[in-house]
């Protein structure tokens, strides 16, 4: 279950905020916040917040399951362009240059991240899942399997 965060009108340009918005897409949530807490571009602090604001989101909408173990990740992160205040400054012979002040939106989707069913992590995510009593059954199989494994070695060197 996906849930969204949207800031509006952050009066940094988009161009700075699309560099710290690269640096977290597609990572898990925790990561995202590490990377955030001590990255020195302006537009971190900001980002998190929205980060933080997203995981209150997931949590109202699933109030049942704990953030630790959904395996949260930023699903999609962009940035847009915001209102653009226009400025004058005073140039040189009666001249004025023309300041923009520039703004953007940024948008926050989180969401679960599903294994596919072959791979190692899903495999641990079944694991780590699974209750106390079927991994308790599932234990003596695997001490099962290590012992023919040894044997089968111990009679290839006898017979070598």
């Amino acid at each position: 279950m996906e849930a969204v965060a949207k800031l509006r009108n952050v009066p940094t340009s988009p161009r700075k905020m699309r560099l710290v918005a690269n640096l977290v897409r597609g990572q898990k949530v925790t990561r995202a916040l590490g990377l955030l807490k001590f990255e020195a571009n302006s537009g971190a602090p900001k980002i998190e917040k929205l980060l933080l604001s997203a995981l209150a989101n997931w949590q109202q909408k699933n109030e049942d399951e704990r953030i630790e173990d959904a395996n949260l990740y930023i699903k999609e992160i962009f940035v847009d362009e915001g209102r653009m205040l226009k400025r004058l400054r005073p140039a040189p012979q009666g001249r004025g240059h023309r300041i923009r002040k520039r703004s953007n939106h940024v948008t926050l989707i989180i969401d679960t991240k599903v294994e596919p069913l072959g791979s190692k992590a899903a495999a641990k995510q079944a694991a780590e899942t699974m209750s106390p009593e079927a991994s308790a059954d599932a234990a003596p199989k695997k001490a099962a399997r290590r012992g023919t494994k040894k044997s089968t070695e111990t009679k290839a060197e006898a017979t070598a």
